[in-house]
């Protein structure tokens, strides 16, 4: 039989939550495996990052590189309660829980961050211009506008419901307290970080870094977690609700998740793009536990090819943030691509995160 190669067969199994990627590679007359070359990487990743690594594209451009890639998904501060030996790598959805992470598994090399995404508000046209017409966001385009985070949680404070709002009692679906659907805080990265930004504009546009910006914050971010009832643990979940027509008016949401429906030319229906005047961005960052792990995680930084599809999935790739720009130009009525008139708050550190989000769960 002849050992060159023909040809690539991609696989994926998908068994009890674990989506893996086996490469095999075929012998000269197609009739069967030869032997298996490619390094299988075992990880533990964000929801929000599941489809990406999913999509038939993304494997075959890590089977070209000589990788396979086997991940399961967890909460990013879950992360730090699974059992992570055997892993190869762990990648959360920002930098907070890496650095946790990395902390308690004493890894101390630099962590690679290959993409970001900021945090944006979906909410549904009806909701939007309430908002807007009640001083609480400003509408720039058809589906697109500005949250204002101090207002808004100023009302929250107040314990505001939709009814308190003018305009409201024309839109039966806008009852009940004015509130951001966002995911538990204490396993989820982007209902800790909506925590952060919150505490961040209401302690007087300053990172909380103490107990006593703790102590002023606790209570509105309480009121926050507490009006929302149970949480999901997962940012896709609220999301995927939202789009089906079965969610609450606002959600929390990655600008990635409303980029990647865009740019796969799904129908958004009527959703609206919040950006908060001020909000927080979600460094995508991987924590490599073996030298396996860390080629990977450079390779998701530095591959032509991968960044094209980080861009796909909505993600704005650190290395090549023109991509980004290029690839959404046809979606100003939905993106503020520029991030014009946003402000970027910076995050507290992973342990005083959790802090708030313990805080606020109490």
């Amino acid at each position: 039989m002849k050992t060159r190669i023909l040809g690539i067969v991609l696989a994926v199994v998908l068994t009890g939550g674990v989506a893996s990627l086996v490469v095999t590679r075929l012998s000269a007359d197609g009739t069967g495996p030869a032997t298996k070359t490619a390094v299988q990487v075992h990880g533990v990743i964000g929801s929000e990052k599941a489809d990406f690594f999913a999509d038939p594209a993304v494997r075959k451009a890590l089977a070209a590189e000589g990788f396979t890639v086997k991940a399961v998904t967890s909460g990013s501060w879950a992360m730090q309660d699974q059992p992570l030996k055997g892993e190869d790598f762990a990648f959360p959805s920002s930098q907070a829980p890496a650095d946790a992470l990395a902390a308690q598994l004493h890894v101390t090399r630099e962590l690679p961050r290959p993409f970001y995404s900021p945090l944006v508000v979906v909410a549904t046209r009806a909701a939007a211009q309430v908002l807007a017409d009640n001083g609480l966001a400003s509408l720039d385009a058809a589906h697109r506008g500005t949250l204002r985070m101090a207002a808004y949680l100023k009302a929250a404070d107040r314990d505001t419901t939709w009814q308190d709002l003018k305009g409201a009692a024309a839109h039966a679906e806008l009852r009940g307290t004015l509130t951001i659907t966002s995911t538990d805080p204490e396993t989820s990265n982007s209902g800790a970080l909506l925590l952060a930004d919150a505490g961040y504009v209401a302690n007087g546009d300053s990172v909380v870094t103490d107990q006593a910006g703790l102590d002023r914050t606790a209570p509105l971010l309480k009121k926050l977690v507490a009006a929302q009832g149970a949480q999901k643990s997962s940012s896709e979940e609220p999301f995927t609700d939202f789009i089906s027509g079965v969610g609450t008016p606002l959600v929390l949401a990655y600008e990635s998740q409303v980029a990647a429906l865009l740019l796969a030319h799904q129908d958004p229906g009527d959703l609206v793009t919040l950006y908060p005047d001020t909000t927080v961005s979600s460094d995508h960052t991987v924590v490599p536990l073996t030298p396996a792990g860390r080629r990977f995680s450079e390779l998701l930084t530095s591959d032509p090819e991968l960044q094209r599809l980080e861009v796909a999935h909505g993600f704005r790739p650190r290395a090549a943030r023109a991509a980004f720009d290029t690839a959404t130009a046809g979606d100003d009525a939905y993106l503020n691509r520029p991030l014009r008139g946003i402000v970027l708050a910076p995050v507290p550190t992973s342990d005083i995160i959790r802090r708030m989000a313990r805080e606020a769960r109490s």
